[in-house]
């Protein structure tokens, strides 16, 4: 445990790696709304960055191997037949009981085997979640898995990590204190953060605000931090999402989803705005040549599509989940995050740091309010 545990807290960790090895992502073609053809262009965008990276097609593989042929991929591209495909509309349920003949059943199998490092996916969240969770299984000491986003940041690195973002609309005290351990290991191995800074949201700043499992869990996280290698800064607000002032923010998943949605809708009307304002007069047209080049920074700053990706995490096994939306260069940026996680080891690391949870728990007063988690029987990786 100390040896993986040090491991996750060295800042090098981001950037080490098995630089001789081939980083192999397993990938669902079919899933999302815009087809394979877009799949497989955002895949050429980020292998022509990635010469130590190779790729797993799952989905209908006649379709697969015309679309993959015209790129020259080469040997570093595999096709895996999968004749079914996940509809956005099946449910969950539905999937569970016809999906093992679909893409995205393969796509997380072969991260299940050891075949592929992470799993990337744009098709059905919900049904992508269940799946992941019956074929991975979830983590020692892990009640309820999280998905972790990037949010636009004021910060060095660009962004924030805020989970959860829609995995589970429920969460207490015990689960909030898990996601701020998985929280920061993540901008440990994603962001290269040595220390992060770890806020709780909340409607305000004050102690005395929120829920009791909010303030129960501000207690855990804070009593967590120094031997979870993390910086708790309290209570957080709306307004932190994209400041300087903190690298990891805890939530549920039903405030975290409506926060993420809203954000995006946002970034979106901003730039539909800066567009009509500078198409309206022949002055206005004039002005966005002049400021052609600062614009261009403001619209690569908020563009969604850079953050595309939330990460699935508490699995054995890292799953990130592409916008359904998502167009070649999304892609391509959920593609380069499950590369840099995998380089990092990010999914033992992880492993380690939730295993730890039960007992950070225990030891930092959960006499007052008993964990499920310390409650339940060790696993092989809980010391």
């Amino acid at each position: 445990m100390s040896s993986a545990l040090t491991t996750d807290n060295d800042p090098r960790a981001a950037q080490d790696g098995d630089h001789g090895q081939a980083v192999i992502l397993s990938i669902d073609a079919m899933g999302g709304d815009n087809g394979p053809a877009t799949v497989v262009a955002g895949l050429a965008l980020f292998l022509a960055d990635k010469p130590d990276a190779h790729a797993i097609l799952h989905g209908r593989k006649a379709e697969l191997d015309d679309l993959v042929a015209k790129r020259r991929f080469g040997k570093r591209v595999e096709v895996r037949d999968a004749p079914d495909v996940v509809a956005m509309t099946d449910k969950p349920t539905h999937v569970m009981r016809h999906g093992k003949k679909t893409s995205m059943w393969s796509a997380i199998d072969a991260v299940r085997s050891g075949d592929a490092a992470v799993c990337v996916s744009c098709g059905n969240t919900g049904a992508l979640m269940a799946v992941s969770m019956v074929r991975l299984r979830k983590v020692d000491g892990v009640n309820r898995p999280a998905i972790a986003c990037l949010w636009p940041s004021r910060n060095p690195s660009g962004f924030n990590v805020m989970l959860d973002a829609g995995a589970d609309i429920r969460a207490d005290q015990d689960d909030l204190l898990t996601y701020a351990l998985m929280g920061a290991s993540y901008a440990r191995n994603g962001l290269g953060i040595a220390r992060p800074r770890v806020g709780l949201l909340n409607v305000g700043v004050e102690e005395h605000k929120g829920r009791a499992e909010l303030k129960v869990a501000h207690d855990l996280i804070g009593s967590a931090a120094p031997r979870g290698n993390f910086e708790y800064i309290g209570f957080v607000e709306g307004g932190d999402l994209p400041s300087n002032r903190v690298d990891v923010i805890v939530t549920d998943g039903f405030t975290g989803n409506v926060a993420l949605k809203t954000g995006e809708g946002i970034a979106n009307l901003i730039s539909d705005l800066l567009k009509q304002a500078f198409k309206k007069t022949p002055l206005s047209r004039i002005a966005a040549l002049l400021a052609m080049t600062s614009l261009g920074r403001f619209k690569k700053r908020i563009d969604p599509r850079r953050v595309n990706g939330g990460v699935f995490l508490g699995l054995n096994g890292t799953v990130i989940k592409s916008h359904g939306s998502a167009d070649a260069t999304g892609v391509a940026a959920a593609l380069s995050l499950a590369y840099q996680l995998a380089k990092s080891g990010f999914t033992e690391r992880l492993a380690a740091r939730v295993a730890s949870a039960a007992a950070l728990a225990q030891d930092v007063g959960q006499e007052d309010a008993p964990s499920k988690a310390a409650d339940e029987p060790k696993g092989k990786g809980n010391t």
